[in-house]
């Protein structure tokens, strides 16, 4: 959050010097500190949004909730609200600021197409998230590169429509060089963003699939989870490269995980090795 403090406040400084006007900066430097308290407060909130998540009660769905509680139990971990999302495709993730702010959210078909042992590894993993404190990093980071992304847009947008500064005699050319080292810097700012994502929710699956094997204390459930959630050719309609981080896996199949964009930002280590690890545990 304090990289993203410094970014915020030196893309204020830049767009205030490019276009001469000073109010930018300042402008900038309240919105960036504004941005980060609603990252850190609200953007469990912002996320269940976004993917349509639904809370659930035990009435609604009583073995849900027993799984949940018995492996919080064991976590040591104080009970999540929990949320299901209205997909076919089996899924899940874990938001929220810290273990007592904390959710889980599995989609319709994750609780229709595992059974008892690979949901509770399932489970299981997203509470590790939830007590390896992964989650308010995931979370926050849909926020902030979202806001980094929407200010690559307005200012490439507003740069082709205004000159910016010409207050010299090689004002057109100065304008121009510093226009296009504007570019670059806006379009390189969000891939880094996401890289920094990458590296950090890779290695933090594998963290989490081996927390949740030594709660349930059965690894087979999740690998075998983990193959049916894989094989599982269900699209999923509310997802976005912004959230996919935040899934048990990758949540783009068929077309959308063929995309080189998708191919370029992958949040999530190979399953292959995922399973590996796990079944390596059971021997």
């Amino acid at each position: 959050m304090g990289v993203f403090l410094v970014f915020f406040v030196a893309l204020g400084w830049f767009l205030s010097y490019y276009f001469d006007s000073p109010s930018i900066f300042y402008y900038a430097l309240g919105f960036s500190l504004i941005m980060n308290f609603i990252s850190y407060f609200y953007s469990d909130k912002i996320v269940l949004s976004m993917t349509h998540a639904k809370p659930v009660t035990f009435e609604e769905n009583p073995e849900l909730y027993r799984i949940v509680e018995n492996i919080c139990i064991t976590a040591g971990l104080p009970m999540p609200k929990i949320y299901i999302l209205p997909e076919l495709a089996p899924n899940a993730f874990a938001t929220g600021r810290n273990p007592k702010n904390a959710a889980i959210a599995v989609t319709e078909g994750l609780l229709r197409k595992l059974d008892r042992s690979e949901l509770e590894g399932v489970i299981g993993h997203e509470l590790s998230h939830i007590g390896n404190r992964d989650v308010l990093l995931q979370t926050v980071v849909v926020v902030l590169v979202g806001t980094v992304s929407i200010l690559a847009d307005i200012f490439t947008r507003t740069a082709f429509w205004n000159g910016g500064r010409r207050d010299d005699e090689n004002g057109g050319i100065f304008s121009a060089i510093l226009m296009l080292i504007g570019i670059v810097f806006i379009i390189l700012s969000p891939l880094i963003a996401q890289l920094i994502q990458l590296a950090i929710s890779r290695k933090r699956e594998f963290l989490a699939d081996a927390s949740s094997a030594l709660l349930t204390r059965y690894p087979e459930g999740l690998a075998r989870a983990l193959e049916k959630i894989v094989a599982d050719p269900t699209p999923m309609r509310y997802t976005s490269t912004a959230t996919a981080h935040l899934y048990i896996a990758n949540p783009f199949k068929g077309k959308q995980s063929q995309s080189w964009l998708v191919k370029l930002f992958m949040t999530h280590p190979p399953v292959e090795e995922r399973i590996k690890a796990l079944r390596e545990m059971s021997v």
